[in-house]
């Protein structure tokens, strides 16, 4: 365990079960959650591109997450099937290699795992286990090393060598229940619902933070994106711990917020997911959005961002 985790796991702040009253109190319930709105709504948005076909005959996007085609012209393919496909030896076609590589750009620039909080829809449910968590008191659960991921994804691309299959799209949890919500079928449900009880009973963002081979991937790819939060306003942090009780991969904030333990306020760390409720909950508006190149430090006693700045991260939250 961190030191930052062991922190928040001996002094839990006052309002762990509902982090960002301060921060709702102070400037307001849309400062304070309008990254988790703005999320949602772009998981939803993402949703309504693949249903318009299905419910209205009007195709948009056709396919799943995996891989797609938008007004049947852009091509949009998973970096990582197309990388199983590849282990498979069954060479894609251009359009795939087109799409893959266009993916790829969009989250060397964004970041790899804003894939995993704001276009993933397994996020909402995970979300949902790590708000319950708190609300009813469950305890972390058991040491699961997050490096489990990182296994696992080398464990899907040794079995497409071994099989010549992308056998990973079989049972991804994700690619299921994209299938259920756009095509209606029920295999998904149970995966997402084994996904959601071992987040609440077993482990803290159990599955997001240590197992999904697709979230590691785009950690992976995430080490080199341009897009980071910071925490700018470091010298303003009370130590309320807010952000570390709703951050998916706490482990990420030490480094940025505590002069000394890293290069900078910048968190570098590619298991950074930017959701943003770091900025959300705290009431001292810490953090912002920024680029990877960008060392700013507020001075000690500044005021933080005004509330309409879309670049200020900081308010109150209920559900992450």
């Amino acid at each position: 365990m961190t030191a930052a985790r062991t922190i928040v796991a001996r002094h839990p702040p006052k309002s762990a079960a509902i982090p960002g009253r301060a921060a709702r109190a102070r400037h307001g319930w849309w400062t304070a959650n309008r990254f988790l709105v703005l999320r949602r709504a772009a998981q939803l948005g993402f949703l309504a591109l693949f249903l318009t076909g299905p419910l209205f005959g009007f195709w948009i996007a056709k396919g799943t997450l995996a891989s797609s085609l938008t007004l049947n012209v852009l091509p949009l393919t998973d970096p990582l099937v197309l990388a199983q496909s590849l282990g498979a030896r069954h060479w894609p076609e251009a359009t795939a290699l087109l799409g893959a590589a266009i993916v790829l750009a969009v989250y060397l620039v964004l970041g790899g795992r804003t894939y995993c909080s704001w276009v993933c829809p397994v996020n909402p449910v995970t979300d949902l286990a790590a708000y319950l968590r708190r609300r009813l008191g469950i305890a972390r659960g058991g040491p699961v090393k997050s490096s489990i991921r990182l296994w696992m994804l080398a464990m899907i691309l040794i079995v497409a060598a071994l099989t010549g299959t992308i056998a990973w799209e079989l049972v991804n949890p994700i690619t299921a229940l994209w299938r259920t919500l756009v095509f209606g079928s029920l295999f998904g449900l149970w995966l997402v619902a084994a996904i959601f009880v071992f987040d609440l009973f077993v482990v803290r963002d159990g599955w997001c933070g240590h197992v999904c081979p697709v979230g590691a991937f785009y950690g992976l790819i995430g080490r080199a994106a341009l897009m980071r939060v910071s925490a700018r306003g470091r010298a303003r942090c009370d130590d309320c711990l807010e952000c570390y009780v709703v951050c998916p991969e706490d482990h990420v904030i030490t480094p940025a917020l505590r002069e000394g333990h890293g290069p900078g306020p910048v968190i570098l760390s590619g298991d950074c997911t930017a959701c943003g409720r770091c900025a959300d909950v705290c009431p001292e508006r810490v953090f912002v959005f920024t680029h990877r190149f960008d060392r700013t430090l507020d001075a000690a006693g500044a005021d933080g961002p005004g509330n309409t700045s879309m670049n200020d991260l900081c308010t109150d939250g209920g559900q992450r």
